[in-house]
């Protein structure tokens, strides 16, 4: 994709998680666009990547090189599926939702919502990883972003269905628990566990 593009797309998934609708205006929603938008894990890929990193050590204390390796790989694997698996989920349910008509605007505007959220949360995990003495305030600093992050997320569900908040609230919580239980499922599937040691 064009920076230009990349750009115009990222701009629209920002105005609609301001809760502005217009925002859709600079999104494709074709069907090319539909694949496309899933170019939004590349853009979030570099703040990713730092999440691993920082968040590796929640999970192993790596004694090698290999060892951190695996566990970010594993990481990666994790959050890739939890990125596009609940929306695989929603696609099999989608015309019994009733919400057939906006899945691709639903899709094409949280695949790139989902990378600017990714971006926002990159500062309390370049702490963690430059900073490892302040863990607390990285945590605190985590928890107020991710709050942060629900309502801008909800906002930017509303905005994209455009049938309602009831509709916009069933589909943001089945979506958030969807994500939720993959991502449990999928650590505890890959060996990774933070109450205890990831296999190396």
């Amino acid at each position: 994709m064009e920076a230009a593009e990349i750009r115009r797309s990222l701009t629209g998934a920002w105005r609609l998680m301001m809760g502005r609708a217009d925002g859709l205006k600079l999104l494709d929603v074709s069907a090319e666009g539909f694949w496309d938008s899933f170019f939004a894990i590349i853009v979030a890929a570099p703040a990713l990547v730092v999440g691993w990193l920082a968040s590796a050590d929640d999970f192993q204390q790596a004694e090698s090189i290999a060892a951190r390796l695996s566990v970010v790989l594993r990481l990666a694997l994790v959050d890739l599926c939890v990125w596009v698996l609940p929306l695989v989920a929603l696609g099999l349910v989608v015309r019994q939702a009733d919400i057939a008509d906006r899945f691709v605007h639903y899709v094409v505007s949280g695949n790139w919502a989902s990378a600017v959220r990714v971006w926002m949360m990159l500062p309390p995990s370049l702490l963690r990883l430059l900073a490892p003495g302040a863990a607390d305030l990285a945590s605190l600093l985590s928890f107020l972003l991710f709050a942060v992050s629900l309502v801008l997320t909800w906002r930017q569900t509303n905005a994209a269905l455009g049938k309602g908040p009831a509709v916009a609230t069933a589909l943001f919580v089945g979506m958030f628990f969807c994500s939720v239980i993959v991502l449990l499922v999928l650590q505890r599937m890959v060996g990774l566990d933070m109450t205890g040691q990831a296999p190396g």
